[in-house]
């Protein structure tokens, strides 16, 4: 069994899509929605969700092998995600079944590629979608944990010590610092997959 472990970091929308952002928002504001600030929040918050948000980067390792990670334009980067998708069994994550892997597949029909794997997101299963959050809660939703949380109860160096972590990453992006972005994610990776086998007891 081909094992994929990945994790993507994110950006708001591009300039480009301001004025029908803005639409948006003021629809939202003219039907009375409360839980809106201001427009500037409303882009930013963009960043997490695929509808509008793009994706900066994908972390990946495939089983043992060392983490690595596309960047640049973002229909090459769901491509080539893809085509090393599909020799793959399992898709492990931290939070991926509601946040990475529907990211993916919403900017994947934005970006007009066509998944190489068709996954059924059911719930309360570990197969072919492992959701190393979801597993370590067993599904209980009035709970919680973060990556840094889960890493400190394990033992294990926390990705978001030192240098980037996912607050920073859209700042990060305008300052052009996409190498450092690409190495935070890689150590999301490789963090996730020492969690993963910490959990099936292969370490």
């Amino acid at each position: 069994m081909n094992k994929l472990f990945f994790d993507i970091e994110t950006i708001p929308a591009e300039k480009e899509k301001e004025k029908d952002l803005l639409d948006i928002y003021e629809r939202k504001v003219a039907k009375g929605n409360k839980t809106l600030t201001t427009f500037e929040e409303y882009l930013e918050k963009t960043g997490l969700d695929g509808t509008f948000g793009r994706i900066c980067c994908i972390g990946y390792a495939v089983n043992d092998s060392p983490a690595e990670c596309l960047t640049g334009n973002e229909k090459d980067m769901l491509q080539k995600f893809w085509e090393i998708a599909k020799t793959c069994d399992l898709f492990v994550g931290f939070n991926n079944m509601d946040f990475d892997l529907r990211f993916i597949y919403q900017r994947s029909i934005i970006q007009n590629v066509r998944p190489a794997k068709e996954l059924i997101f059911a719930r309360y299963r570990n197969n072919p979608i492992y959701d190393v959050m979801h597993e370590w809660k067993k599904w209980d939703n009035q709970s919680s944990i973060s990556l840094h949380a889960l890493a400190k109860a394990l033992g294990f160096p926390s990705s978001k010590e030192g240098g980037i972590e996912g607050s920073g990453v859209a700042k990060a992006y305008e300052d052009g610092k996409i190498s450092e972005i690409a190495e935070y994610c890689k150590r999301d990776v490789d963090l996730t997959r020492k969690i993963y086998k910490r959990m099936i007891f292969e370490n």
